[in-house]
């Protein structure tokens, strides 16, 4: 029995099944994602997308859906589903499944009177490809396989209309056929491991829609192409593989393809093993570089996510290579002291006053994991003193250090920290001034900068920071610190203090280098535990603040209005259990496990087999955002790793 699995109740129930949505990426940088039931719920979902250089460098959606259909004795019976308007679904081919495995990949196994349909789905690892195998485990008399592709051709982010500018010829090729739509675009190559007899009738599918943008508030209705369909015959016991990629493959080499992919995968038969699964999905080698997506489908590259995701997504897991491929692709698009939060070239955004920060802190892991720290000075120093002084002397978007040597960032009309929503042109939480996380994270680096540099002898540096060092430690207190209020402002702006409840103080009590007591942590961990801490991580703000949010639901402007003022991130919990472990070591272990061992039930609610971007603040803490979020799950396998860490010393 597979460690996850889904049974027929469960799968014709359709509030349930649309509900559980299956991701899966490689390393070339395409994503193959649907629900469980194989009805495409998002303009995200396909079952090939991938990076068109030639258009726009961003994810394309190729093939959006397959249609099979079992004939048997003259009869059809089609196995797709896809929504129309008026609730409207059609044909219905859930009705026919009887489960759903996840193991070794993906198995959905239907029943059409005396047929036994097993189909298996695999995206490759290191290459643009989906590979569909189907089996006839059971058939009392003769059997087809009719497969009907669905066209998209188009950005992740768009919709396809009916027009007539789709190219809709086709070339033979081995066993199968190769269309591009429209030019500019891959060719798409869909062929059979067997000799399939394809019929060319072209013909749109109007107003498919996709239910989880019509609740976000946004167009949901789109016409796919259908350019005709595949059929050949399956015998009892037979099985045959589909292929759609953007390159032809020897047909007759599918089933050594296939076997040979499934080889190379890491079990998802317990917890931990769908955490690392989903882990190694974030990173992508693609054009000599090597990068982490902050989240799956519609995310892309985010420079803050990155640094903040890296260690659980490498390390914990001994991948210290990618680790450090990330490091160096990050440092060569490094832009005076900032780093591109989003975009690729010119379009990157230099937006983010945290991601240079969280940079010290995922290369101090590095550092601690390999047990490097007499080789960082001379390897990266440079960036590194340069993101120092760019700090000290000021630079864009208002970020440079005051007399007290706390980091003042922030204009109007700008988020700069994680807390980065913006709702009709003003950020939600705009928290122009000093945030409380960012001079913690100022502190933390130099600190460690003045530790590698120590150590390679670099004297003229030392002393030309440490006083600073030790007059932010100082400064940091007395700023952010009360004693009557008990924890730490969220942030201060000359005469201003936020006294909002928010996690971002926990990150001052984890990093390595902390400004803060011992007795000043354990206090502001222990307001946190009363306030912010949930089963599914920590609130943006308190619910006894009158801003807050219980739920992330609804449109745009709705839901940005929620994002931080309440709505739990995952990702938050590893700082505050390795805060709580620093301070209270094995005796607290059991209340730490219980948190981590509290998200095994989520990998199969929401993305499957992952874990979500964020959760509503309130019981039952429904996931929303990204099905699957790459420091969600880093900072639960780095969750794990302190646990074990804690219980082995």
């Amino acid at each position: 029995m597979s460690y996850i699995s889904f049974t027929k109740e469960q799968l014709v129930n359709l509030e349930f099944s649309l509900n559980r949505e299956i991701i899966r990426s490689n390393r070339a940088g395409s994503y193959a994602s649907t629900t469980i039931i194989n009805c495409n719920t998002r303009k995200y979902h396909g079952l090939l997308v991938v990076p068109q250089p030639f258009i726009d460098g961003e994810n394309h959606i190729l093939l959006s859906s397959l249609d099979e259909t079992v004939i048997q004795q003259d009869a059809e019976f089609n196995l797709g589903i896809h929504k129309f308007p008026n609730d409207v679904y059609l044909p219905k081919g859930h009705k026919y499944l009887r489960s759903f495995v996840t193991e070794p990949i993906p198995i959905l196994t239907y029943r059409v009177g005396g047929v036994l349909l097993e189909k298996e789905m695999l995206l490759t690892g290191n290459d643009d490809r989906m590979i569909i195998k189907y089996t006839l485990v059971e058939a009392h008399s003769k059997t087809k396989l009719k497969l009907k592709p669905f066209l998209a051709f188009r950005n992740i982010h768009k919709l396809s209309k009916a027009n007539h500018f789709a190219d809709k010829t086709y070339e033979v090729v081995n066993n199968g056929i190769k269309m591009q739509l429209y030019q500019g675009y891959s060719h798409l190559f869909m062929q059979c491991s067997k000799k399939a007899e394809y019929i060319h009738v072209p013909d749109w599918y109007y107003n498919i829609e996709y239910q989880q943008e019509k609740e976000r508030g946004y167009d949901y209705q789109e016409d796919l192409l259908v350019p005709g369909y595949f059929e050949f015959e399956l015998a009892k016991g037979e099985s045959v593989y589909f292929t759609a990629g953007i390159e032809e493959v020897n047909a007759a080499n599918l089933k050594k393809i296939y076997n040979n992919e499934i080889s190379k995968r890491i079990p998802r038969d317990n917890f931990e093993n769908c955490l690392k699964n989903s882990a190694q999905q974030f990173i992508v080698k693609r054009n000599k570089k090597t990068e982490v997506i902050a989240g799956f489908p519609w995310f892309g590259r985010w420079g803050r996510d990155t640094f903040i995701s890296l260690p659980g997504l490498t390390l914990v897991n001994g991948d210290y290579k990618s680790c450090k491929d990330v490091l160096d692709t990050m440092v060569s698009e490094l832009k005076g002291p900032l780093f591109p939060n989003i975009g690729v070239g010119s379009n990157s955004a230099y937006n983010s006053v945290d991601a240079p920060l969280w940079f010290f802190w995922a290369l101090q892991q590095y550092a601690e994991f390999t047990d490097s720290k007499d080789k960082i000075w001379k390897e990266y120093g440079k960036k590194m003193r340069s993101i120092l002084e760019g700090y000290k002397n000021g630079t864009m978007h208002n970020i440079k250090m005051l007399d007290n040597g706390l980091i003042y960032a922030g204009e109007p009309g700008k988020a700069l920290t994680w807390m980065d929503a913006v709702v009709n042109g003003k950020p939600v939480t705009p928290r122009i001034g000093l945030p409380v996380e960012i001079s913690a994270l100022w502190y933390n680096a130099m600190m460690f900068s003045i530790e590698v540099a120590k150590i390679a002898g670099d004297d003229k540096f030392v002393n030309e920071w440490e006083a600073l060092s030790e007059k932010i430690k100082v400064s940091f207190k007395e700023t952010f610190w009360s004693k009557d209020m008990g924890y730490l402002a969220d942030f201060v702006c000359d005469d201003y203090y936020d006294w909002s409840i928010r996690p971002n103080m926990v990150i001052a009590t984890s990093l390595p280098y902390s400004p803060l007591s011992e007795k000043i942590r354990q206090l502001i961990l222990e307001l946190i535990r009363k306030e912010l801490l949930t089963p599914r991580g920590l609130r943006t703000l308190s619910p006894k603040n009158p801003d807050y949010k219980e739920i992330y639901f609804g449109n745009q402007t709705e839901r940005d209005s929620a994002y931080h003022q309440g709505t739990v991130w995952p990702w938050l919990l590893g700082h505050f259990v390795e805060a709580y472990l620093k301070i209270y070591g094995k005796s607290g272990l059991s209340f730490i496990k219980n948190i981590y061992e509290g998200f095994e039930p989520v990998i199969t609610e929401h993305g499957i087999t992952s874990i979500s971007e964020v959760y509503d603040g309130n019981p039952p803490h429904l996931p929303g955002g990204t099905p699957s979020q790459a420091w969600s799950v880093a900072e639960l396998l780095r969750i794990k790793w302190l646990i074990d860490k804690y219980e082995n010393n």
